[in-house]
């Protein structure tokens, strides 16, 4: 798996630093939120996405590691303290999150350009060790949430830049260049975590769009797919059978 994402690198290197020359929106770490119309429409309903992810995390020590969805991140992080709840992946839909986070669904179809989008729940004191993103060609958006009350104590680096999350507010960056994560406090962080397609002049973003895709059915994702169909069914049994406990305490009670 390593060896495959390494080539694809590899065969992608020249590929990004075109698309950085070409990016309407420049080459730079962070971003300006102004620069994209649809985040105000996120920000505006962070409150209706809250409490959908409130349902999530009734539930969180049964959500999966980001490991146990897709293999490759085991190098940043092998522990349990990064948690996902994944509604797209590079185009797939989650039918679980969907279903169970509806208007946070409709919200994420209505961003151009979304090809992937998910909850991301990092545990107190943990790290997310330095890496970099698989392609240039999409930029990652993050809309705070959860955010622990020492909010600088709670950070993100990406290439020498570093910021902090807050609640209602986004950040959108590059992920390409190297980064890492603390969460340096004793509170859960979690934010809405979403790739979007970089824009870029036509023709370079159709045929961004179409290596997107092709990425979407390499190895890699097929493999992250399969992981999160499993998870998903693992979880609707444990969903089950705690719905027969509660209807058999239930009907005791009522004997």
């Amino acid at each position: 798996m390593r060896l495959t994402v390494a080539a694809g690198e590899r065969i992608l290197a020249p590929v990004e630093r075109f698309i950085g020359k070409r990016s309407l929106v420049g080459d730079a770490t962070f971003f300006d939120e102004e620069r994209f119309p649809w985040v105000k429409r996120i920000e505006d309903s962070h409150e209706v996405i809250l409490r959908e992810l409130e349902g999530v995390l009734a539930d969180r020590e049964a959500l999966p590691s980001f490991q146990e969805i897709s293999k490759d991140q085991i190098g940043i992080t092998n522990d349990d303290r990064w948690k996902t709840f994944f509604l797209y992946g590079y185009g797939f839909e989650a039918k679980l999150g969907v279903e169970l986070c509806p208007r946070t669904a409709e919200l994420m179809r209505s961003i151009p350009g979304m090809t992937t989008a998910m909850f991301s729940i990092l545990s107190p004191r943990k790290h997310i060790n330095p890496h970099r993103g698989p392609y240039k060609g999409v930029l990652r958006y993050h809309l705070g949430l959860i955010i622990p009350e020492r909010q600088e104590e709670c950070r993100i680096r990406v290439g020498q830049d570093i910021r902090h999350w807050e609640k209602g507010r986004s950040l959108i960056f590059d992920d390409t260049y190297n980064h890492e994560v603390w969460n340096d406090t004793d509170e859960v962080r979690v934010v809405l975590f979403v790739d979007v397609l970089r824009p870029l002049p036509f023709p370079d973003s159709a045929i961004n769009r179409a290596i997107v895709k092709l990425i979407g059915l390499s190895p890699f994702v097929l493999d992250a797919k399969r992981n999160q169909q499993a998870w998903e069914r693992r979880y609707r049994a444990r969903l089950a059978l705690a719905r027969a406990d509660a209807a058999s305490r239930a009907d005791a009670a009522q004997l």
